[in-house]
């Protein structure tokens, strides 16, 4: 059986968690041969991209109320004529007005617990924790229509060791440092400013080694926690290495991936990269967390927003060799088995099938 067409929307300026999400799943469609387009906000983070095969458009997506944004949606929706639509974020799905019946189903993916009003006009929706789901539901949207699918990680493509190694060199990290990495939009919600007040907490080294943070990601907070580092005399301790399209070299060098996010955090790709890259992770107990890592087993889990426990937490992994070789091994074997990339898309496309049927 043929899989339907769709047209994945996205309009977003900036690039954050919903975004890489767009550009890893518009890649697997790439690979699988899917039959999808592209359509993203002209001038965005996102144009300029690789998309490999996947035939692209770009559309004004100014406001939600603009009539010109929203004739150049409609527009192109007859022009491909997809079987589905799919949304993402609030300004795509609020310029998608499609007919209850006899047309494209339109489907909205949420990645937060955002106001669900701009979303109710869609035909189906899906989230990507069970948690978002259950809101969903008991916020009004018909259990029927509402859809869980997790993301995938990518898997693991190590580099070679020269590149690597000119990463580390390029950003001054000493060569007998433990690195821990972060990675994340510089945000309120993802928490950065604990794990900084956590590495002021920390001994200047852990078994005769110093320590080194890796800030991956640039964002509005960026010139705060810049601050608050020197403040608090962790300016050598703290790097910054602003938004980076491909992670890897960074989740390569990685000793340990830290993810100190607020509760109010939906899902956390990062525990999934943490994962697929064999790296131990010690993470807050944020939404997404609670569901899916599971404390002493693949991720050392701290409260939110307490940084003395997060320090804590960093220098019990970092002392327990077989604690981290216990916790990589278990979160290898999940992500392998619960969130890789083809039994995702295998749902997707499943999904797909269903609604277009």
């Amino acid at each position: 059986m043929s899989e339907p067409k769709t047209l994945q929307m996205v309009a977003s300026k900036e690039l954050g968690g919903a975004e890489r999400w767009f550009i890893r799943f518009s890649a697997a469609l790439a690979e699988r041969g899917a039959p999808a387009e592209l359509a993203f906000r002209a001038g965005s983070a996102l144009d300029g991209l690789d998309f490999g095969s996947l035939p692209l458009h770009r559309l004004p997506f100014r406001t939600t109320w603009d009539p010109w944004s929203r004739h150049a949606v409609s527009r192109l929706i007859r022009q491909v004529r997809p079987d589905i639509v799919q949304t993402y974020m609030g300004r795509a799905t609020r310029l998608t007005h499609l007919p209850e019946r006899g047309g494209p189903v339109h489907v909205s993916r949420l990645g937060g617990y955002y106001a669900l009003d701009p979303y109710r006009h869609a035909h189906a929706w899906i989230g990507n924790t069970k948690g978002l789901c259950d809101w969903m539901v008991r916020n009004g949207l018909p259990a029927e229509r509402v859809h869980h699918i997790y993301n995938f990680a990518d898997p693991a493509r190590p580099l070679p060791f020269e590149r690597v190694a000119a990463c580390r060199a390029a950003h001054g990290v000493p060569e007998d440092a433990w690195v821990l990495v972060t990675l994340g939009r510089l945000v309120p919600v993802k928490g950065q400013r604990y794990l900084i007040e956590a590495m002021s907490r920390l001994p200047a080294s852990i078994a005769g080694r110093p320590l080194c943070l890796l800030m991956v990601g640039d964002g509005p907070l960026g010139p705060e926690l810049q601050r608050q580092a020197e403040q608090l005399g962790q300016q050598g301790r703290v790097l910054w290495t602003g938004w980076q399209r491909d992670p890897a070299p960074y989740l390569q060098m990685a000793d340990l991936v830290v993810f100190p996010s607020l509760d109010a955090e939906t899902l956390g790709n990062v525990i999934l990269e943490a994962w697929a890259w064999d790296r131990p992770l010690v993470t807050a107990n944020f939404r997404g967390a609670r569901e899916l890592a599971r404390h002493g087993e693949d991720a050392w889990c701290v409260p939110c927003e307490d940084a003395l426990a997060l320090a804590q937490g960093i220098e019990q992994t970092l002392t327990d060799s077989s604690l981290m070789r216990a916790m990589t091994e278990r979160g290898r074997e999940r992500v392998e088995q619960e969130f890789g990339r083809e039994a995702i898309m295998a749902r997707y496309a499943e999904l797909y099938r269903t609604l277009a049927g």
